[in-house]
């Protein structure tokens, strides 16, 4: 009789999935009758004390997609027809039946995919051989996208592995009018003429980018007792003067640390930083308050949004007062209290040098910074101005997390705000305090 086994090798391209291999019994590889009598008196012996095995179906443990990684939308230029682009992230969790999920956010028109391809990077733009593979739709290779929508692709089979660099592959024939993408990405992607989307090699991608195109967000399959937590906040969050295609940013370090956690279950980290963001006022980006759900609610197995917003709606001379800001908090927090999940609100860091920062901006963020420490809105706090502030001037950086410009931060900067984390803040195990 057949025997089937599962085997999971550890070539490149079975990252991605694993194989079935069917092996047949011959006769005269059987152990002697004897033997085999014994070894069913065995096995018939512990059935009895053990009782009946659970079935396949019963015994596997419920599973769930959960976020890997994201980012958030912004209008990058103008779209570019017969225009590819090769965007490189990094995953957070790992998984099986990822699906790539595209952005036509700031769209005017409905832009058409016509070849979307996702694989494993192996040096710059050249992949892992073997490892591209194309997505669908909803079983089709083309997709089209409304003015202001999302398409999330069909599952592709086999297994992401956490912290890697995911390679998507998007080629648009049609793409005009505003551009969907993320300016900020930190991180090297490449752009071409032309369908190349389904080339491993390297040669055709010979302009470097560093933004991301329409490419929103990476989930994966998980058990369902794995959650994932959303870093909501500006061009701190973003990453801004990390260093980059070294995955620097204060999530990623909070991701490394995530993977390997026994305090917690969380381990997806998506970021949903972008630059010169606030929480009250739209920008170049709207507002914390109206991209939340696009940006933060709407991904799957979010359990916790981690908060660091402020210091632009405080240090812009708007008029904000603490309340303002307080009162933005305050909605927000109900919004993701009312969708289920936790919120934990870091302190805003210090900025004394940057050339809007004065005594009034000061105060505020003082006060704002009592709020959030004693307040009791939020379910926990991470204190990132106590981690990252000079204690020979509190009101500013300390000089070795300074990049120099008194607001953004060095590599080590990022690591200390991301040590500032507790793990187990992001359970939410017992649902949103409340």
């Amino acid at each position: 009789m057949p025997l089937i086994s599962l085997r999971v090798t550890t070539t490149p391209r079975d990252t991605w999935e694993a194989t079935l291999n069917t092996t047949t019994l011959h006769p005269r590889r059987l152990p002697p009758r004897g033997t085999r009598l014994r070894g069913l008196f065995v096995l018939a012996l512990l059935a009895a004390l053990l009782g009946p095995a659970p079935t396949a179906a019963g015994s596997a443990p419920p599973r769930h997609d959960v976020v890997t990684w994201a980012t958030s939308a912004f209008r990058l230029g103008t779209g570019v027809p017969d225009r590819a682009y090769r965007l490189v992230v990094h995953t957070s969790v790992g998984g099986d039946r990822m699906r790539v999920r595209l952005s036509n956010a700031f769209g005017d028109r409905p832009l058409t995919f016509d070849s979307v391809y996702a694989g494993l990077q192996r040096e710059g733009a050249a992949l892992v051989p073997g490892s591209n593979r194309r997505l669908t739709f909803d079983g089709r290779t083309s997709v089209t996208v409304p003015p202001g929508g999302l398409v999330l692709s069909d599952p592709l089979p086999g297994r992401v592995r956490a912290r890697t660099n995911l390679v998507v592959s998007v080629h648009s024939p049609d793409a005009a009018g505003p551009a969907t993408g993320h300016r900020l990405a930190m991180q090297t992607s490449y752009v071409t003429q032309g369908d190349h989307t389904a080339d491993e090699s390297a040669a055709p991608w010979t302009t470097t980018v560093t933004s991301w195109f329409y490419l929103d967000a990476v989930t994966v399959r998980t058990p369902a007792r794995t959650g994932a937590v959303v870093a909501l906040g500006d061009s701190i969050t973003d990453g801004w003067e990390s260093t980059t295609d070294l995955n620097r940013r204060w999530p990623d370090y909070l991701s490394r640390r995530l993977q390997h956690s026994h305090a917690t279950t969380v381990r997806g980290v998506a970021n949903a930083g972008i630059s010169a963001n606030k929480v009250l006022a739209d920008t170049a980006s709207p507002s914390a308050l109206n991209r939340l759900d696009r940006d933060v609610l709407s991904h799957p197995g979010v359990r916790t949004v981690l908060l660091f917003e402020g210091v632009n709606d405080l240090k812009a001379h708007t008029g904000v007062t603490a309340q303002d800001l307080i009162d933005g908090y305050r909605l927000l927090t109900d919004r993701v209290h009312a969708a289920g999940h936790c919120v934990v609100a870091a302190t805003i860091a210090p900025f004394k040098g940057w050339p809007e920062w004065d005594p009034q901006a000061e105060a505020v963020r003082q006060e704002v910074n009592a709020f959030i420490r004693t307040g009791g809105l939020f379910d926990a706090v991470a204190d990132f101005d106590r981690a990252v502030r000079d204690p020979g001037d509190p009101e500013s950086i300390r000089p070795a997390h300074d990049n120099g410009d008194h607001l953004h931060f060095t590599d080590e900067g990022m690591r200390a705000m991301a040590d500032e984390v507790r793990p187990k803040d992001l359970e939410c195990a017992s649902g949103p305090g409340r």
